[in-house]
């Protein structure tokens, strides 16, 4: 093992602050930066040898591998937050476009949604990796907010709701439940789960998702994170009347004034709904 991947190792260790899948990424992004650090030639660095040269010669590196914009954005957070543990917080710049680094851009109208086909589902053996598939294509749950989840406790019979320490940033929400879809999906997964979570008596969330993970790639099943785009797209649709941008629908310049008033409500709506704040960040889901 890298000498420097595993004093990066050592430090995610020694902080425990965020849900599981958060310290995962945590490591992994580390696992990038020394790997990283490593091809532009600089071998058994020491972190706390960490220099402004060292962050310069990896940013370069991912702008020529043309990694995306909030991937490297993603990275820098992560040289931040190293620079903190050790105490050189000057090492690196104070903004990301010191280095060139542009801004993000959240709107491509390419829909990113994708739906798991009741073959694939019939090869899903494991009834509660089934379930929480079912939920994340009903509610637009995120994958740990659908393995964690304990339907009895979240069903308030016209909303479902979620704890803030199954989601991402610890944020309460609430979603309706509309179809009748929704309902037998709840209610199956209540019968699965009785009084607990989707997560099976005596195994941990990190066995189970290891173990959803397994299931998905057996079955064929990838980014289910698109199930979520699917989601909100046909909540867009529902509430507007029209089909949103990422699925050919009208663009915003297409739209009437009235129309405009719809669209606004509709992606405030649906991002309070999918656990975010800003309305800019619909159109990650919906397009512009």
């Amino acid at each position: 093992m890298r000498y420097l991947n595993y004093q990066f190792k050592q430090m995610c260790a020694h902080s425990k602050s965020g849900a599981h899948s958060s310290q995962a990424s945590r490591l992994r992004r580390c696992s990038v930066i020394a790997r990283s650090l490593e091809e532009c030639g600089f071998r058994n660095l020491d972190i706390k040898n960490l220099k402004p040269k060292h962050i310069e010669a990896a940013v370069a590196l991912w702008k020529e591998r043309e990694f995306a914009i909030g991937t490297i954005k993603n990275l820098m957070t992560e040289f931040r937050r190293i620079a903190e543990f050790i105490g050189k917080e000057n090492i690196v710049k104070r903004t990301n476009r010191e280095y060139g680094i542009d801004n993000r851009k959240f709107v491509t109208n390419v829909s990113k949604a994708t739906k798991v086909t009741d073959e694939q589902l019939a090869r899903v053996t494991d009834p509660y990796t089934k379930m929480s598939l079912r939920l994340q294509s009903e509610f637009g749950l995120r994958r740990e907010e659908s393995i964690k989840i304990q339907p009895a406790w979240a069903d308030l019979g016209d909303r479902l709701r979620l704890k803030d320490s199954w989601t991402k940033g610890g944020k309460y929400r609430e979603v309706p439940i509309i179809t009748a879809a929704q309902r037998a999906a709840l209610d199956d997964a209540k019968a699965l789960a009785g009084k607990g979570s989707l997560i099976p008596k005596g195994m941990r969330y990190k066995d189970q998702l290891e173990r959803f993970k397994a299931q998905c790639a057996k079955a064929g099943i990838c980014r289910v994170h698109g199930l979520r785009h699917l989601w909100a797209q046909e909540r867009y649709n529902a509430l507007t009347g029209w089909k949103a941008p990422a699925c050919g629908g009208p663009t915003s310049k297409q739209l009437s004034a009235e129309q405009k008033v719809r669209d606004k409500a509709a992606r405030l709506q649906i991002s309070k709904e999918l656990g975010h704040e800003r309305e800019q960040v619909s159109s990650i889901y919906l397009g512009r």
